[in-house]
């Protein structure tokens, strides 16, 4: 073997270190490559994950706002069922007049969310925290950043989040309409529909779903048995009392029933009333989602349904024979027994609850009679009094049932109780010092169709 230098050993290990480093050179370049390529599809994987989040968010976006449009669509057929209902069972000679506020109410009440209404109701308070009264943001609807997106709400527009609630609004004054009808100044009506609309409703309703010191206490009204029944049956007791009984209702101690004129147009009402809570309650999920909707609708029928029965039977019970006009006001009354409490509730809940409701109107409109609050078709008996009832329901059945929400719903019912029948009472009262609450007794006798509108809803049947 022959001997290595020391300069030839140093050239091989030149070499050899210079081998080495091209190799590690050349394992740090494809490193480099490969840390870029992966670099580089993380990034395209992120962007393409973040269209697709942004393709779902958009596309569950749109199926809500569908759902919430359709709902809305249903809260506004509600109107019509107002109409037929209330018209069905009041006389003949005050059609017009009862179809004329049915249809007038419905303008007021959009108008004036748009006015101040949403503004008065939803104005920025600090959900969780706020205990405001009243928070105002200003006059008039105005698209917000983003508002026709889902950046405003993953449930809705903002266009569609008012319209939604201007139907409520309108709703709640409906209420009114058909407690007082027969004997008030349809102007005074209108009237006191502006304000009612406009102040009296949203600042109540903001004091819960606006964020106000109703939310903040732990107070639950899922779709209004207190925030939209309640406040419409406290404006319309208010309105019963001022105005007094119908000519010829009470005579010498004797109560004298004044039959209403058609009880198709009422069985027809009360069917479109019962399809309208299907948006009513389905819509204030505020979503399409599922699971919730289908739950919410489902007991909302199972209350309405078993709020028939118990009206059918317990006037059986009390007349011995069936009452048809009673079994139409147990079916919105079991209906408005749920609405506080459709999303928490149960089938055995939702049954007990539509039970009791049905039962209860029978009585609350016995009682009312008998007290001499003259009533044309039983909206004390369904929106105030169940009403009340669906609010406590909450703290005796389903999720959030116990004692300490039992003292919050109470303090919730009697604070609005407060607000609204003391409102509508003062505003109610001015008017009726002022530019006059009740037709003439002539008016009333001939009807409110001749007096106010110079028209006969059947002028080739009514006799002359």
């Amino acid at each position: 073997m022959p001997n290595v230098t020391p300069e030839l050993y140093d050239s091989v290990m030149l070499i050899k270190q210079q081998m080495l480093v091209d190799s590690l050179n050349h394992a740090q370049a494809a490193l480099n490559d490969s840390l870029h390529a992966t670099n580089d599809l993380m990034f395209k994987t992120r962007t393409e994950l973040q269209l697709t989040q942004n393709s779902l968010a958009n596309s569950s976006f749109k199926a809500n706002n569908i759902w919430m449009m359709v709902a809305t669509a249903f809260v506004f057929i509600m109107h019509l069922g107002f109409a037929t209902l209330e018209s069905g069972l009041t006389q003949a000679k005050n059609t017009t007049n009862v179809l004329f506020k049915n249809s007038i109410v419905p303008a007021i009440g959009i108008m004036t969310h748009a006015l101040c209404g949403f503004n008065l109701m939803y104005p920025g308070f600090e959900f969780g925290v706020s205990m405001d009264f009243i928070g105002f943001k200003g006059w008039g609807v105005e698209l917000p950043e983003g508002g026709e997106t889902f950046v405003y709400n993953p449930g809705m527009t903002y266009w569609t989040d008012f319209l939604f609630q201007a139907m409520f609004a309108a709703t709640a004054a409906t209420i009114v309409s058909g407690a007082v009808a027969e004997r008030i100044k349809l102007f005074s009506f209108m009237v006191f529909s502006f304000f009612f609309t406009a102040f009296i409703y949203p600042i109540i309703g903001s004091w819960k779903w606006g964020g106000g010191w109703l939310n903040t206490i732990g107070f639950s009204d899922f779709a209004g048995s207190t925030l939209v029944h309640s406040v419409g049956g406290w404006a319309a007791l208010a309105g019963v009392i001022l105005l007094g009984p119908r000519l010829g209702k009470f005579n010498k101690g004797v109560i004298n029933p004044i039959q209403g004129h058609s009880m198709t147009s009422a069985v027809i009402g009360t069917f479109l009333l019962w399809l309208g809570w299907f948006g009513f309650n389905g819509g204030s999920v505020l979503s399409a989602e599922p699971g919730m909707v289908s739950r919410v609708l489902v007991m909302t029928c199972i209350s309405g349904s078993s709020g028939a029965i118990a009206a059918a039977f317990s006037i059986f019970a009390i007349n011995k024979h069936f009452d048809l006009s009673m079994v139409l006001n147990g079916i919105l009354a079991g209906l408005v027994g749920i609405t506080a409490g459709a999303d928490q509730m149960g089938i055995i809940d939702a049954t007990l609850i539509g039970l009791i409701s049905g039962c209860l109107v029978v009585f609350a409109i016995i009682t009312f009679e008998k007290i001499r609050l003259d009533d044309p078709v039983g909206a004390l008996s369904v929106h105030l009094v169940c009403g009340i009832w669906g609010t406590l329901a909450v703290a005796l059945f389903g999720a959030k049932a116990g004692a300490a929400q039992f003292v919050t719903q109470l303090i919730g019912i009697g604070s609005v109780a407060v607000a609204a029948f003391g409102s509508s009472f003062l505003i109610l009262l001015a008017i009726k010092y002022t530019i006059g609450l009740r037709v003439g007794k002539e008016e009333e006798i001939y009807g409110l169709d001749a007096s106010e509108h110079y028209m006969e809803a059947y002028p080739n049947f009514m006799s002359k």
